[in-house]
């Protein structure tokens, strides 16, 4: 699978602005957000803000780092998850 990420800041309503949107094969797949300090030690990790399809979660993960959550995009949309 093919992951494009591009960087992007995001209007949430905290002060999580960094974000990345996730194209896998060419298409949309999620919306990731670098947490803020204000997360306490979670401050750095990267939040599921948005998936699309199979990457869609009622209970948005977090993840230590952008390679682990790719890992965890492609085991959606591959259903190995």
């Amino acid at each position: 699978m093919n992951f494009r990420l591009q960087p992007v800041q995001v209007a949430a309503r905290s002060d999580d602005q960094e974000g990345q949107l996730v194209f896998a094969d060419g298409f949309l797949a999620a919306v990731l957000v670098q947490l803020s300090e204000q997360h306490g030690e979670n401050w750095g990790k990267w939040f599921l803000e948005a998936g699309f399809g199979r990457v869609d979660d009622h209970r948005p993960p977090i993840f230590a780092d952008l390679e682990e959550a790719q890992a965890w995009i492609e085991a959606r949309l591959t259903g190995t998850e």
